[in-house]
């Protein structure tokens, strides 16, 4: 798992944007703040004006120089000058919420999904909500019941469009009571840390440590040190067994180390002892 260039902000959903906006706030401070010129991908719902209009309205109350949106219809529409254009000005790139496999299958391949991975390694933030978190990662949730205990059945996955590598996100998280199908997923794939985020709630990913921001939490579903799984000999719609998988509950003012699996307590002292070591 590699740091990323760019930040990451990866939203859990009906974020707040009509209050203090807390979220919202932080990625435009991310994107230049008073100068952000933020390009909004509505690529994931079916109603791109009115979600689109509703973004818009929220970024530029909060003072950003310029707010664009980009609706994609079809595959052609990602592959023209235009659309590389909007992206290539743009200092900052949110995702709105929707459906995650309209994002991949209008962008994936295009010319505006290679651009966006070479302007988030060269430091521009993306963020997502909802369908525009799922997409983040290499693999996605894109279906799966709730509230039920894990079981191969209950949960779909996707190639997503690869921002983060080594997690799977879900979100609406506590609100939906998606742990059962969060835990199915990352038994399938242990390798990879499942991040279930709250709505209101985000993380700040940035060089393989993310920060917890917003009014709920995020379980974090680490199967590394998994040491039973049944999951060669269950049906698919058997329940799962799982022995030894470690579950981190973080709200705002902790964070993670992706790299070495390990929770930050208490982020301000993180923050002032890793600034201390950079002035050395």
């Amino acid at each position: 798992m590699t740091g990323q260039a760019g930040p990451l902000v990866i939203v859990g959903g009906a974020e707040d944007k009509r209050g203090d906006c807390k979220i919202l706030r932080h990625f435009l401070e991310l994107g230049g703040d008073k100068h952000a010129k933020v390009l909004v991908m509505t690529v994931a719902t079916e109603l791109p004006i009115e979600v689109g209009a509703e973004y818009m309205e929220v970024f530029q109350r909060l003072g950003a120089a310029d707010v664009r949106t980009f609706d994609v219809s079809c595959r052609e529409d990602a592959n023209r000058d235009s659309a590389v254009d909007l992206v290539r000005s743009a200092t900052c790139i949110f995702f709105t919420g929707g459906d995650q496999l309209r994002i991949t299958k209008l962008l994936g391949g295009t010319r505006v999904d290679s651009l966006l991975h070479t302007v988030h390694a060269a430091g521009i933030p993306l963020a997502g909500t909802s369908a525009g978190a799922s997409m983040m990662s290499s693999t996605m949730i894109v279906d799966g019941e709730a509230e039920t205990s894990p079981r191969i059945s209950i949960v779909d996955m996707a190639p997503g469009m690869e921002f983060l590598d080594g997690v799977v996100v879900d979100q609406h998280f506590a609100e939906r009571g998606r742990l059962g199908r969060l835990l199915s997923a990352v038994a399938q794939y242990p390798h990879h840390l499942g991040l279930g985020i709250d709505e209101d709630t985000a993380i700040s990913v940035h060089h393989g440590v993310l920060r917890v921001l917003g009014r709920g939490a995020v379980s974090i579903v680490d199967a590394g040190a998994l040491s039973h799984s049944n999951l060669e000999t269950a049906h698919r719609d058997e329940s799962l067994a799982l022995c030894g998988v470690r579950l981190h509950i973080l709200p705002e003012g902790y964070g993670f180390h992706m790299r070495t699996r390990s929770a930050i307590t208490d982020w301000s002292e993180w923050e002032k002892s890793v600034d201390k070591e950079l002035s050395k």
